[in-house]
């Protein structure tokens, strides 16, 4: 006899044959379970982080200084002072004239591409992941910072108004 377990929708009781978590009435959100599921996975799988920081975050002795700053009290610091000089506002948002929250402090000029910027507060600015998430792409483009990609000798851009300006161009 197969090994069963109970339909996983809230007051369904039906019995489902393993590896299945819903019964025939609810299978559709068996698609949606597993992707919940595989997304929480790797948080704690130590191979797989183990791996994430050799190959990406400690792949050179550059990388490993960069990301090594993060951790340090002069960083926590900054973070705080741009955070509060901020309101925990994205810059970013605001120049295009939406409010919104954020946690994060991103360098304005990569330090990837001008690492005496890195302690400059003036360098610094509150993003949301929106933002973030586009103006990395740009970044890669314009800068040639990541993983992969050759640094450009190009005019640093200290402007956050003309830096949104560049992202939603693309």
């Amino acid at each position: 006899m197969p090994r069963t377990r109970r339909c996983r929708y809230p007051n369904c009781h039906a019995m489902v044959a393993f590896p299945d978590h819903y019964c025939q009435q609810h299978y559709e959100h068996e698609a949606e379970y597993l992707a919940s599921r595989q997304r929480w996975a790797r948080s704690n799988d130590k191979q797989y982080t183990h791996k994430y920081n050799t190959v990406t975050r400690y792949r050179n002795e550059d990388k490993r200084q960069q990301y090594s700053f993060y951790r340090t009290r002069q960083w926590s610091h900054l973070r705080q002072q741009v955070l509060e000089r901020d309101h925990y506002l994205c810059a970013y948002c605001k120049v295009q004239g939406v409010i919104t929250p954020a946690k994060t402090v991103d360098h304005i000029v990569p330090i990837e591409f001008d690492e005496t910027l890195k302690a400059n507060i003036a360098n610094l600015a509150v993003i949301c992941g929106s933002c973030h998430r586009a103006k990395t792409d740009w970044e890669q483009s314009y800068y040639g910072t990541g993983q992969g990609n050759e640094l450009q000798s190009v005019t640093p851009i200290n402007d956050v108004s003309a830096i949104v300006v560049l992202m939603n161009k693309e």
